[in-house]
């Protein structure tokens, strides 16, 4: 039986939390809200303090890399009181060099460290389907392969160090956060054009002009439901991640900086804490339009 903690509880760690009780494991669970801790023992997760010494792994879903840093290595950080040779998953959005910071202060204690952000959003995660671009050493891979299993349907193994796997991630945000940002331009121009939310849903998703972004979000404005699953404010975190880099390579990235500056419209205009579809409403109030659900 594999005894893993989790830090982080919010939609994406508590449904790895979830999958990890359900293929056997003995789990854990820390979050700064102690009613998410609360719930997880009360489906099955272990009670008491975590118990450091005897973790086979600690899976880190935090926000970013600050709050990965102080996990691990803060005023009470878990790593100083790990047991040699236990595995640290990293699952936050981070810049590769902070990955291979990690893997590195990992390594001087004697635990493995495997650079893993994940994809999919809290369904994916709650249902053990995550995908799981992963990098790190052989041994970092074989002590992580019992979280991973039970976590997720894909995982790719995208190098023998850490910070490959953040690299793709970041890859990865870029046309995510871009694609929902164009999802948001397309159904309220269509909109502006007289093309209602119910039809741009029947015909766009068939068309060329489709992605798994705007299938997934484009029903969330047409029914005018916001709750969220993935939030506003977690895209001006990881495209100014995906910015940083490009900056430190000298790579031009017009796109990703248009659809970070919608994203900052939103959560500047109160809208930080709703899905992420929530910024077609930047567009909307910007051209007079009225969406699904507004009063």
């Amino acid at each position: 039986m594999t005894d893993v903690a989790v830090i982080g509880l919010g939609s994406m760690g508590y449904g790895m939390a979830a999958s990890l009780l359900r293929a056997g494991c003995r789990v854990w669970g820390a979050d700064v809200v102690p009613a998410q801790v609360e719930r997880l023992r009360a489906e099955g997760g272990q009670p008491g303090p975590v118990p450091a010494a005897d973790l086979d792994a600690v899976v880190v879903v935090v926000l970013n890399a600050a709050q990965t840093e102080a996990a691990l290595f803060g005023a009470d950080g878990i790593a100083p009181r790990l047991r040699t040779g236990a595995v640290v998953i990293g699952c936050a959005t981070v810049a590769p060099d902070f990955a291979r910071a990690m893997e590195a202060r990992c390594a001087e204690r004697g635990l493995l460290y495997l650079d893993a952000p994940i994809s999919g959003g809290s369904v994916k995660a709650a249902s053990g389907a995550l995908s799981v671009m992963a990098s790190g050493t052989p041994q970092a891979f074989a002590a992580a392969r019992p979280v991973l299993d039970a976590t997720a349907a894909k995982v790719f193994e995208l190098g023998d160090a850490a910070g490959a796997g953040s690299a793709m991630k970041a890859v990865n945000q870029l046309l995510a956060g871009v694609h929902i940002a164009a999802m948001a331009e397309a159904i309220t121009f269509g909109i502006s054009q007289g093309v209602t939310p119910e039809a741009f849903l029947a015909v766009i998703p068939q068309c060329a002009g489709a992605s798994w972004m705007l299938e997934n979000r484009a029903p969330h404005v047409a029914s005018g439901d916001y709750t969220p699953h993935s939030a506003v404010d977690i895209w001006p975190k990881d495209l100014g991640i995906v910015l940083d880099i490009a900056r430190a390579a000298k790579f031009s990235a017009p796109l990703t900086a248009a659809a970070l500056q919608q994203f900052l419209a939103a959560s500047g205009s109160g809208l930080g804490r709703e899905d992420d579809a929530a910024v077609a409403k930047v567009y909307a109030r910007n051209a007079g339009l009225t969406l699904p659900g507004d009063p």
